[in-house]
C-alpha cells in the first residue's frame, strides 16, 4: 500500500496489462478490466479496499531466502 492507504495494483500477483486500449488494466482475481486500477474500481463500488491483494514475489524476496 502507499501513503494515502490505497493498494498498488501494479505491485500485486494478480494484476496485468491488458491489450484492450478501452480497458487497460486487469484484475485476474476478480476477473475483470477496466479504464482505472483495479483496486480504485472496488473501493468505488463496494466501499473497502481489495482483499485480494497477494504481493507480487520479485527477485529480492528470493535473494531474502537464502
Amino acid at each position: 500500500m502507499n501513503d494515502n492507504n490505497t493498494i498498488e495494483c501494479r505491485k500485486c500477483k494478480y494484476y496485468y496489462i491488458t491489450w484492450d486500449e478501452k480497458f487497460p488494466y486487469g484484475c485476474r482475481a476478480m476477473g475483470f478490466k477496466g479504464k482505472m486500477q483495479p483496486s480504485i474500481v472496488v473501493k468505488k463500488n463496494s466501499g473497502t479496499k481489495c482483499m485480494m491483494f497477494r504481493k507480487k514475489k520479485t527477485p529480492e524476496d528470493a535473494n531474502q531466502n537464502k
